[in-house]
């Protein structure tokens, strides 16, 4: 019987993947030493265990072993459970305390989702990994201890370290040895087998039939996406158990119980946009659209002043309606001349008037006039709002639909303040 084989047992770990197997043999060979492990993989794929196995296998393991859970601990006491505090450090301090680090030395404490620690925590902890010293909350005195630490996190450190959420050099002082934990898809030849154990886990419970598979039904099982992992299949497996009056489940009876997915593996992510791209995008359809509605708004009063329509506004104001460069491209106003085919049409001082000629056609679409780049049709919206509220910076950031900081800063990075 080898090595692996009896850590299965003895730890209840089922499965003869390969990828397994090779997590289980790197946990054992670490194992006698004094280095730090970091367990990574996705939630419910049992890292729980091989922090066990590590320390059960190691010259620690007559000391304590002490499991922490680093997000079931508020932000305020983080440091004074893993640390240990003096009377008197804070409200409520009736008297001192040790930490889980002073409490376990000599011995093995698994930090589980260390990813959630807060960044003063995690400066304390990467000197406790460093040099073995700490210091108690409200205390001056630096003390020592000598605890194998394991971590384990679902969370991807590299990208929390790209958003500031966790210290480099904590990451690469925990991941002395990784660890990954493959997740239950990776593994399908285990599925029937754990789903076998936790039924049989049940039946027994309660004094039941266990359930079976037929071969469709343990297909199936094999070929689902399994998102919750191993945690997803024991709900799965208990629920069948109790529910179902037949022993013999077929697909149709375990399709109840599994949640629809499209195409099975998880919808890759779209492109990620930061705050200023999505308000420059938004700008920009907005600036689009006020065009739009512009000329549609100056084709409609051309067409009521051909059919003779009288307008109470001056022509000029026409014109204004226009974007910079729609005046110039939009349309080639004509020069008035006594036309008899336009009877009703006039312009101020009663003359009647040609129609206007339209240079381009009349559909209007969403592209931006030639020549005018993104900046500049943010510019041109930004004034307009500012124009229209009298330059009052605050209604027209609102009327943006952006903050009134954010108009701030692209007033400034278009120069709008040195026209």
């Amino acid at each position: 019987m080898t090595q692996i084989t009896t850590v299965k047992q003895r730890f209840g770990i089922i499965g003869t993947s390969e990828l397994l197997d090779r997590a289980l043999e790197v946990a054992l060979r670490v194992a006698p030493t004094d280095l730090t492990v970091l367990v990574t993989g996705e939630s419910g794929v049992g890292k729980e265990f091989f922090p066990q196995v590590i320390h059960a296998f190691s010259a620690r393991k007559h000391n304590k072993y002490i499991a922490v859970n680093c997000a079931a601990i508020p932000e305020g006491t983080i440091d004074s459970e893993l640390f240990g505090h003096e009377k008197g450090a804070f409200t409520g301090a009736l008297e001192a305390r040790k930490g889980y680090f002073e409490e376990a030395d000599g011995g093995t404490i698994f930090l589980d989702e260390v990813a959630e620690l807060p960044l003063p925590t995690q400066a304390r902890l990467l000197r406790v990994l460093q040099t073995g010293e700490f210091i108690r909350v409200g205390s001056s005195r630096v003390q020592k201890t000598n605890v194998r630490v394991v971590a384990a996190t679902n969370t991807d450190l590299q990208q929390a370290i790209a958003h500031g959420r966790f210290r480099e050099d904590l990451y690469y002082r925990l991941g002395t040895v990784p660890i990954t934990v493959p997740a239950l898809r990776e593994r399908p030849e285990d599925i029937p087998l754990l789903f076998r154990k936790f039924a049989s886990d049940v039946a027994e419970q309660y004094r039941m039939p266990a359930v079976t598979l037929d071969d469709a039904a343990r297909e199936m099982l094999k070929n689902y996406y399994w998102r919750g992992n191993i945690r997803q299949l024991k709900n799965v497996a208990e629920q069948i158990s109790a529910i179902e009056q037949t022993r013999l489940i077929t697909p149709g009876v375990l399709a109840k119980y599994l949640p629809q997915q499209t195409g099975g593996a998880p919808m890759p992510a779209g492109p990620r946009f930061d705050a200023d791209m999505s308000t420059e995008r938004e700008l920009l359809y907005k600036v689009l659209f006020d065009m739009r509605s512009d000329i549609n708004d100056l084709k409609r009063m051309m067409t009521e002043l051909m059919q003779g329509a009288t307008f109470r506004e001056p022509v000029r104001d026409v014109k204004a309606l226009l974007p910079t460069t729609a005046q110039s491209s939009a349309y080639v106003p004509q020069a008035p001349v006594h036309n008899a085919s336009y009877p009703g049409a006039y312009v101020p001082g009663g003359e009647p008037a040609s129609a206007p000629v339209f240079a381009e056609s009349e559909e209007v679409t969403d592209e931006p006039p030639r020549g005018m780049t993104k900046a500049d049709m943010q510019r041109e919206q930004i004034l307009r709002a500012l124009r229209r509220n009298n330059g009052r910076r605050r209604e027209a950031a609102a009327e943006l639909f952006m903050s009134e900081r954010t108009l701030y800063r692209k007033i400034k990075e278009l120069g709008i303040e040195d026209n």
